[in-house]
């Protein structure tokens, strides 16, 4: 099982030379990837009094394409993953392109999970639809891996035209690994019969008491499509408040003999004073679980 990091994108600031140094030391410390979340607009919820406790235009976001390509220049190893990008509420050939550049820059290292979303405020400033984006999704990762593996595309769906026109440059993933977040049945379905592999939303612990039963329920469905499920990959993000270092270890274990191929852990939330505090979090971590 392989171990990453969850960039802590609400806390970690905007020092361009602190992402650099986090990068950089989540790459010394032979983590082998960087998740990244995705918001492209926060909303005010000052008079949204339904809106609980979910993320506001106070919560700071990177934008996930840029910020891999920025971590591309000073890294070689690491890889780049969004968990998840909310693609039914991007331009999906603009999103190839983006995808297609940072697999350029970092010489294949791009891991693109994708989703659904929550937030209709952003839906509506982006222009696109909410209530359709579950439907819409199929076709957008089926013109995203076209656009990824052939160089002139002619393709008419529901939602996409593309009059005989392609990328340039390809990416060097020909096609992007692609995987889907989220725990709905649908989701999970969908993930089963196009995703190159899942990302679990595991919150509580009555979600990692159900994951065991969740990944082999779907490792059956991905068979029963005639797909082949050694490569198709889990991926898991643990917390790391609250826990003391033999907890992470304890984890580790945990999630391996679940069968988990990527573990990600995340500082977000652990009440820490600064961003570094976020660099000294995972060199601790990474001991903790060596």
């Amino acid at each position: 099982m392989k171990i990453g990091v969850t960039f802590p994108q609400t806390e970690i600031g905007y020092d361009p030379i602190v992402l650099r140094d986090y990068a950089q030391a989540a790459e010394d410390l032979g983590l082998d990837h960087i998740l990244v979340y995705d918001h492209v607009l926060g909303a005010d919820a000052s008079e949204r009094p339904d809106w609980g406790g979910r993320y506001t235009a106070k919560d700071s976001f990177h934008e996930p394409f840029v910020m891999f390509g920025y971590m591309a220049a000073f890294t070689s190893k690491i890889e780049f993953v969004t968990g998840i990008l909310i693609l039914p509420q991007r331009q999906t050939a603009l999103v190839a392109k983006q995808a297609a550049e940072v697999d350029v820059l970092s010489g294949g290292r791009l891991r693109l999970g994708v989703g659904l979303g929550w937030n209709g405020v952003e839906y509506e400033a982006l222009n696109e639809d909410f209530h359709n984006r579950g439907r819409r999704v199929e076709e957008q990762i089926e013109v995203l891996r076209r656009l990824w593996t052939e160089p002139v595309v002619d393709f008419k769906g529901k939602w996409h035209r593309i009059d005989r026109a392609g990328l340039n440059p390809m990416p060097v993933q020909q096609p992007i690994p692609l995987f889907m977040g989220g725990l709905s049945e649908p989701v999970l379905e969908r993930a089963a019969r196009i995703a190159d592999g899942w990302f679990p939303i595991v919150r509580e612990l009555a979600d990692i008491e159900a994951l065991p039963a969740r990944i082999e329920g779907l490792k059956q469905r991905v068979e029963s499509h005639g797909r082949d499920v050694s490569k198709f990959e889990i991926r898991v993000q643990t917390g790391f408040a609250s826990k003391a270092p033999e907890d992470w270890a304890r984890d580790v274990e945990m999630y391996e003999g679940m069968g988990v191929d990527f573990l990600c852990f995340s500082t977000m939330g652990a009440g820490l004073p600064g961003p570094r505090d976020h660099i000294d979090a995972m060199r601790r971590y990474k001991e903790a679980i060596a």
